[in-house]
């Protein structure tokens, strides 16, 4: 009876599914990109699992002022879809590696009507929980200096101005202390030369 039992549960145990855990899914924050230009879309994941067969991988997009998002992408079974219908629908392109748990896009042909939010989620069987993740795509006519490179800029342009007055600093310190010691020198030879003529004197 309990060999029974012991073998019942191992076959129970078997039939019940893997239980599924967390996923996490990475873009980048923001992108820019100039008008008539191509611009990459990355998205992967991380899963305690082995990359399963059955990866999906799916994109939405929300224009600037819209509160709906339209689905654009799908990866499944292997194979991509484009949306035919959306605003993206020739200018779309797959160029991720779904072993490698890289789902990214491209978008061809940049215009300023594709200035919004890209969103990507992912699923790698058992686990499919996760929080999708987005990233703002803003055109330009003219890629903009970002505020970091201003930044970057002002402080290395401090750090030259300080680093000038320490080195001038030093330098005015060497020249002094260098014409001090020449007229020690100076002095001191003197009074050696008076030294010999005042004792000739006395003679």
């Amino acid at each position: 009876m309990l060999t029974f039992l012991a073998l019942a549960s191992v076959l129970l145990l078997g039939i019940v599914p893997e239980r599924s855990q967390a996923i996490v899914i990475y873009t980048g924050w923001e992108r820019h990109g100039l008008v008539g230009s191509d611009i990459r879309l990355s998205c992967s994941f991380f899963s305690w699992r082995w990359t399963s067969e059955d990866v999906t991988f799916s994109w939405t997009y929300r224009p600037d002022g819209s509160r709906d998002s339209i689905s654009i992408f799908h990866y499944t079974g292997g194979v991509p879809y484009v949306d035919n219908k959306g605003p993206f629908r020739d200018r779309l392109e797959f160029v991720g590696n779904p072993g490698r748990r890289d789902g990214s896009i491209l978008i061809k042909n940049l215009d300023f009507s594709d200035n919004g939010t890209f969103t990507c989620d992912a699923k790698n069987p058992p686990d499919i929980v996760g929080r999708p993740s987005s990233v703002r795509v803003l055109v330009f006519e003219t890629v903009p200096i970002q505020a970091g490179v201003i930044t970057g800029a002002i402080i290395g342009v401090v750090l030259g101005l300080l680093v000038l007055i320490v080195v001038i600093y030093y330098l005015m310190r060497f020249l002094v202390a260098r014409r001090v010691f020449s007229l020690s020198v100076s002095k001191h030879g003197k009074k050696k030369k008076e030294g010999p003529q005042q004792r000739q004197i006395k003679v």
